[in-house]
């Protein structure tokens, strides 16, 4: 029996590059959700409105894009996190909730660093209906926004 030692190995450092590449990228993902406190400021409540741009329905978290105006009349565009999509559809939000255009009122938090990003609470449709979307028992406030803390 006539074994190739050369492929073996080279098949063995291929299997262990493998797993020593997926083992880097745990990490990463792992640090990619946080708390609210990490983020956001619950000294820094905000109120935006205006219309959807963008929808982001990917994991750890959902994120809606809206363009809203200040009150110089600057248009000013906005990242507003949510729950994880799974959550949202739990909470009656989808993707064809949140239709580009629609316009939506967010309550939520502003980014520590003050930036164009905020941790979404409530979303208030133009028909009166609310919805929960935001963080909840990961250091957000419980400012009676999430239906759980009542």
């Amino acid at each position: 029996m006539n074994v190739d030692f050369s492929q073996l190995f080279n098949a063995r450092c291929m299997t262990a590059l493998v797993a020593m590449t997926g083992l880097l990228l745990i990490p990463h993902s792992a640090q990619a959700h946080h708390a609210f406190g990490a983020e956001f400021d619950p000294n820094r409540p905000l109120i935006l409105r205006g219309p959807v741009t963008k929808v982001e329905w990917v994991n750890p978290h959902a994120w809606i894009h809206l363009e809203h105006t200040d009150e110089d009349g600057s248009k000013v565009s906005w990242m507003v996190e949510g729950g994880t999509p799974n959550t949202l559809l739990r909470r009656g939000i989808n993707r064809n909730s949140l239709k580009i255009g629609t316009v939506i009122v967010v309550d939520g938090y502003q980014s520590k660093d003050r930036s164009n990003r905020a941790n979404g609470r409530d979303i208030t449709f133009e028909d009166g209906s609310k919805i929960f979307m935001g963080s909840s028992g990961t250091g957000a406030p419980k400012d009676g926004s999430d239906p759980t803390d009542r």
